[in-house]
């Protein structure tokens, strides 16, 4: 049996720390959107905009990104200038999940091509 210890120690599901966390990167853009971050470290919208190179609207964009600032993934800087200039920057605590991520993409590649196969045997019965 697999000792899960965050079940042990948490028995409200609906307060599980773990979940609270998921349920931010559960969406389409959020993990993108930090990922993008990651890399070049402080941007502009119109910059995040163009990197994701989707089809993701502004108003999908805006509400990712007030959402990873509320939950202090990111920092917005907002600068009195004429036209106006915002930039979005990560923070140490967003940084901090990059090896988690890291984990998680290489749990991916060595499991996918199982993954792959159930699923194909799950649509096939």
């Amino acid at each position: 049996m697999i000792k899960i210890n965050i079940l042990e120690n948490d028995l409200d599901i609906n307060n599980c720390p773990v979940r609270k966390v998921l349920d931010r990167f559960g969406d389409k853009w959020s993990l993108l959107v930090l990922l993008i971050l990651g890399k070049k470290e402080t941007l502009r919208f119109n910059e995040i905009n163009k990197e994701i190179g989707q089809d993701i609207s502004q108003k999908m964009l805006t509400v990712t990104l007030r959402t990873l600032e509320a939950d202090g993934y990111l920092k917005r800087t907002s600068y009195p200038e004429i036209p106006p200039r915002v930039e979005y920057t990560i923070t140490d605590l967003g940084k901090s999940l990059f090896p988690l991520i890291d984990n998680l993409e290489k749990w991916a590649k060595v499991n996918m091509s199982a993954i792959e196969k159930s699923r194909e045997k799950f649509m096939k019965s």
